[in-house]
């Protein structure tokens, strides 16, 4: 099989499977974790909310925008969405984030789990983290734009030659048309907040139990945010199987 055929393919396979390689992060992370609260202790202060914390949650939110200014802005059945049982697309998204990125959602993805990594402490970690990461998502994304070629043609390859892969470049920016929707960001991304808030309080029980064998962690502001980012999130999942409120024709 010829590499660009096998790169293909290894890419539709990662495609499906894509949403739990993060997770393969998370023991090597506590691993990391445990040996850098050993090494460095100070950075990992049981008392208030620490530095580390401040940039890991302010990473991550950064992905989290990103994710939702892409979902809010973009119709259904776009490059912008697709399943896991393979690949979507009525048209090609090329206007707004795509007009800057073709691929804004997994740079989103990229932040989200990058300030999680930044938990661990160690910046040979996170570079570790980065470069798996490309390899991982690198195949994903030749797949998905062979994909969009086949179906497109020209029109894809185009907009692809002028727009970078993953590096915005803001020069290039091209207002949408389309008005933003809260209520596609409501159905689409309400676990994104939940997910954040709920890894740090991980994180720091992980902490407190190194420290004192006990699982219950002191830092209330951490169990105070992921309890109501989870309400916030339980509820909207609620509306949403519940009601047809989020739902939007065309979105």
């Amino acid at each position: 099989m010829a590499l660009l055929q096998e790169l293909e393919k290894q890419g539709n396979f990662l495609f499906r499977y894509r949403s739990y390689f993060p997770l393969l992060l998370l023991p090597l992370a506590f691993w990391v974790y445990n040996y850098m609260i050993s090494r460095n202790p100070e950075l990992f202060s049981d008392k208030g909310i620490t530095l580390l914390e401040i940039i890991s949650i302010s990473i991550c939110l950064l992905g989290l925008i990103i994710r939702i200014c892409t979902v809010g802005f973009t119709p259904a059945n776009t490059s912008g969405r697709n399943t896991a049982e393979g690949q979507v697309a009525d048209t090609v998204n090329t206007t707004g984030i795509y007009s800057i990125v073709r691929h804004p959602l997994y740079l989103g993805n990229y932040f989200m789990w990058l300030g999680i990594a930044v938990l661990a402490g160690d910046v040979w970690f996170m570079i570790a983290f980065t470069l798996a990461y490309w390899i991982y998502y690198e195949r994903i994304m030749y797949a998905e734009e062979q994909f969009l070629t086949r179906k497109f043609g020209e029109k894809y390859t185009l907009w692809a030659s002028v727009t970078p892969a993953f590096i915005p470049q803001f020069s290039k920016w091209t207002s949408t048309n389309l008005t933003f929707s809260w209520k596609k960001v409501l159905k689409k991304e309400k676990n994104g907040l939940f997910a954040i808030f709920l890894l740090v309080l991980i994180f720091n029980c992980w902490g407190t139990w190194l420290n004192t064998n006990q699982w219950i962690t002191s830092k209330v502001w951490s169990i105070n945010a992921a309890i109501a980012t989870g309400v916030f999130y339980f509820i909207f999942k609620f509306i949403n199987s519940g009601t047809t409120w989020l739902n939007e024709d065309g979105r």
